[in-house]
């Protein structure tokens, strides 16, 4: 039996996604600034029609429906039953009626062609098996003069949320098994050439990369902190690949508690995240 694109990225957050739900505030105060940057940038008007592109838990949805008011929509999808569970059940429990939650794949998925006015997704679209298939799709769904903005992290080593942890897990571990650098995961889309290249190929006009930097907040202990560092992240990878203990992940934490520690100023506990901001233009 053939496999759909992209299943083994449902199977995946399906499953690991339960972190988030877990982790759910905590996961929308770490990435809070990320996202009001990426919103600045993308600038939602009132009364628009946006996409939504890997709505997690639902704190992009959320701000998106605020800002396009009630004659404005969203349609949030997300390839993850359980994460667009509790978006759903989030703008419910706001008497949010402008948001439809669809699950379903972006690649693949049938949207109303030329209906969305903005393509939207915070660290939601470096996952594709087939991107430039996949922005081929999106773009069909924007309109004539439609635009896209997405947020993408520039490279782990860039990244002491994702460096820091891992050093910490192959310290007690040993290393991973090598991984193709292009592969879907959190850092694919690290390469400006390359993804402005992806949104070229699939007839988006303007792709440009602007790399920028925001603070992440996460919990403002460092025993919470390095918790959710260790528990949430590539640290995890390793652990599963390892076959890591209760006794690894203790000594994980303890190390990424110490290295998180330069962080604490006098504004609490903030971590610089260095990103990506990649726009472009549906021609028509």
């Amino acid at each position: 039996m053939t496999e759909t694109p992209n299943s083994g990225q449902a199977e995946y957050w399906s499953t690991s996604g339960q972190s988030w739900i877990t982790h759910q505030a905590a996961m929308d105060q770490l990435l809070s600034e990320p996202l009001n940057t990426l919103l600045a940038h993308a600038a939602p008007r009132e009364g628009e029609r946006v996409l939504d592109i890997g709505c997690g838990t639902g704190a992009s949805c959320l701000k998106l429906s605020a800002a396009v008011g009630e004659g404005g929509h969203v349609t949030a999808l997300d390839i993850a039953g359980p994460l667009l569970d509790m978006a759903r059940a989030r703008g419910e429990a706001e008497s949010r009626s402008n948001i439809t939650y669809l699950l379903g794949d972006a690649q693949v998925h049938d949207f109303a062609p030329g209906a969305a006015d903005l393509v939207f997704s915070r660290f939601g679209v470096m996952f594709f098996d087939d991107p430039v298939a996949a922005f081929q799709n999106l773009r069909a769904a924007t309109r004539p003069g439609g635009r896209l903005a997405m947020l993408c992290w520039q490279g782990a080593p860039e990244n002491p949320w994702f460096m820091l942890p891992m050093q910490a897990a192959m310290d007690r571990l040993g290393r991973p098994e090598p991984l193709d650098p292009h592969a879907p995961g959190p850092m694919a889309f690290k390469d400006v050439d390359r993804v402005t290249g992806i949104l070229r190929d699939a007839g988006w006009a303007e792709a440009t990369g602007t790399r920028i930097e925001a603070d992440l907040l996460p919990p403002q202990t460092l025993p919470d902190a390095a918790d959710m560092a260790a528990t949430v992240g590539p640290a995890t990878r390793l652990m599963r690949e390892k076959n890591g203990t209760e006794a690894d992940l203790a000594a994980i934490r303890s190390a990424v508690a110490s290295a998180l520690a330069p962080y604490q100023g006098d504004t609490g506990l903030r971590i610089p995240a260095r990103l990506i901001v990649y726009s472009g233009t549906n021609p028509g």
